[in-house]
């Protein structure tokens, strides 16, 4: 059986999001009043608390920062940038 992916807008995201930060319900009876999958909105609450600083770890946009500077680092290393004295 496949499985169909249902896609949100944007203001639908944040709108669920703010029910759940305002009123304080839990996200399973947000998401059940909404009719979306629990852990779709766990994963977008978890988003929103990273992007305000709620929570630890990285925001969206210090993620794409990090993800780059590894790849710089990466391909440094592969073009010799990386090599050792000696």
């Amino acid at each position: 059986m496949s499985e169909i992916r249902r896609r949100y807008d944007p203001e639908f995201r944040e709108g669920a999001v703010r029910i759940v930060r305002e009123t304080a319900k839990p996200i399973a009876a947000v998401a059940r009043d909404l009719g979306i999958n629990p852990g779709t909105l766990g994963n977008w609450v978890d988003r929103d608390r990273a992007e305000r600083g709620d929570k630890e770890g990285l925001a969206v946009d210090e993620r794409v920062e990090s993800n780059q500077l590894r790849e710089g680092c990466r391909c440094s290393a592969v073009s010799g940038g990386g090599r050792r004295a000696g």
